[in-house]
């Protein structure tokens, strides 16, 4: 990786999340299966309202040509222009009641965001990247994929090796992967006592 996507730093963080980011260049090549199962063993293990694991992925390798055209086909066009180079595409869907009493999982959309954020640093060790979107056809993935009403498709990612953004790459994607990544100071949204005071202990 350059430099440029190195986390820049006020305080020590491991350097697993300073280093994670999110390509637009990917190389066209296949995710090893004990290193993609290992991504979701990751996701497995994060914590969940009552352990409840409102959590479900449905995924598509580059291999499986049909599966990875029917997910890709379900992004957004400014998505499907880059992810079609990924190893794995995978759509991320949520029970929206507990199992337990069937009343509404409020701590869905949370829970599932703590999964994929395992999954996201267990794939950054394993030298994998992994690229989160918003934009999909919801309605088309229901439809594609048969997911049932008591579950809501929330979101896709993309999965693989960074591809170097050299001469050849869309200039978009090029510019945006070699872009320094640039994040909020502490001070903005970290508040004690009450809403808005930055003092620092």
């Amino acid at each position: 990786m350059t430099a440029s996507k190195l986390a820049s730093l006020d305080y020590a963080i491991h350097e697993l999340i300073a280093k994670r980011y999110s390509p637009y260049v990917f190389e066209p090549r296949e995710v090893e299966k004990e290193k993609l199962w290992s991504c979701f063993e990751a996701a497995r293990w994060s914590p969940s309202s009552y352990n409840e694991q409102p959590w479900s992925f449905i995924l598509a390798a580059r291999e499986d040509t049909e599966g990875f055209g029917t997910l890709l086909s379900c992004l957004v066009e400014g998505n499907r222009d880059w992810a079609q180079n990924a190893g794995v595409l995978v759509l991320t869907v949520v029970s929206t009641r507990f199992q337990r009493n069937g009343q509404i999982n409020q701590m869905a959309l949370h829970d599932m965001g703590l999964a994929v954020a395992a999954l996201t640093f267990q794939a950054t060790s394993l030298g994998l990247h992994v690229h989160q979107m918003e934009g999909i056809l919801r309605s088309k993935c229901r439809h594609e994929f048969r997911i049932p009403a008591s579950h809501e498709p929330v979101t896709a990612f993309a999965l693989g090796y960074a591809g170097h953004p050299i001469a050849g790459v869309n200039e978009k994607f090029r510019q945006r992967d070699q872009s320094v990544r640039e994040r909020r100071p502490i001070s903005e949204f970290v508040f004690q006592t009450k809403w808005g005071d930055t003092q620092k202990l």
